[in-house]
């Protein structure tokens, strides 16, 4: 098969368009190297780019996508651990002060593992991926009255303390953390209004940015 036209498309009008305005920025990062002060810790949805949801330009965010945007507890053992290996790059090395778990409406790797429907076999990568999302001997079900949108809404959000929580297992991420040099947040997209809700730590509920004050 032949590289997808699209994308030779996409690289000319970039190469055309963008490029020429931000040449001066590319250069510097080639001789500078980056310097992020933002991790994103997003979703591989497609639709969920944090580039484009953050309008950010070359060089401002270091980002790591998964599916579920999950963050596995601290395991340091013979495996290989490609979340936990760029944590451990963007803290230590490139010196981030903020981590930012981003979550979403309609999540694909959410909506099979609250279904236990294909893709999600018992040997399967995606199942055992998303087993992460859950400790030991706990249940995730459908609440009484609750329905089926609004139980997946929960669960998708709930993903994102998860991943803040696994955070935490890091030491040193929570050494940073303690010492007041990291600070962790989460965000929600809703892909179909493109609406952005970020969490309030303190009353653990998702806000609007739409409905907050510029500070």
């Amino acid at each position: 098969m032949a590289f997808p036209k699209h994308l030779l498309e996409g690289y000319r009008a970039f190469a055309s368009q963008r490029l020429p305005t931000e040449q001066a920025r590319y250069r510097e990062l080639s001789e500078r190297g980056q310097s992020p002060a933002v991790m994103v810790i997003g979703c591989c949805d497609s639709r969920v780019s944090p580039e484009v949801i953050f309008d950010a330009g070359p060089g401002e965010l270091f980002v790591v996508r998964n599916v579920a945007n999950l963050v596995p507890v601290y395991q340091p053992d013979g495996g290989a651990h490609g979340v936990s290996a760029a944590l451990e790059y963007a803290v230590n090395v490139l010196r981030i002060k903020h981590i930012v778990v981003l979550g979403h409406a309609q999540c694909g790797g959410i909506r099979a593992f609250i279904d236990n429907i294909e893709p999600l076999s018992p040997g399967d990568f995606i199942g055992r991926w998303m087993q992460m999302f859950i400790k030991p001997g706990e249940v995730v079900e459908q609440r009484e009255r609750e329905s089926m949108q609004d139980f997946t809404i929960r669960i998708e959000k709930a993903a994102i303390f998860r991943s803040l929580e696994n955070l935490m297992t890091f030491p040193f991420v929570r050494a940073l953390v303690e010492e007041g040099g990291l600070g962790l947040h989460g965000a929600y997209f809703g892909v179909a209004e493109g609406s952005l809700f970020v969490l309030d730590r303190a009353a653990k509920e998702f806000r609007s940015v739409r409905d907050q004050v510029e500070e």
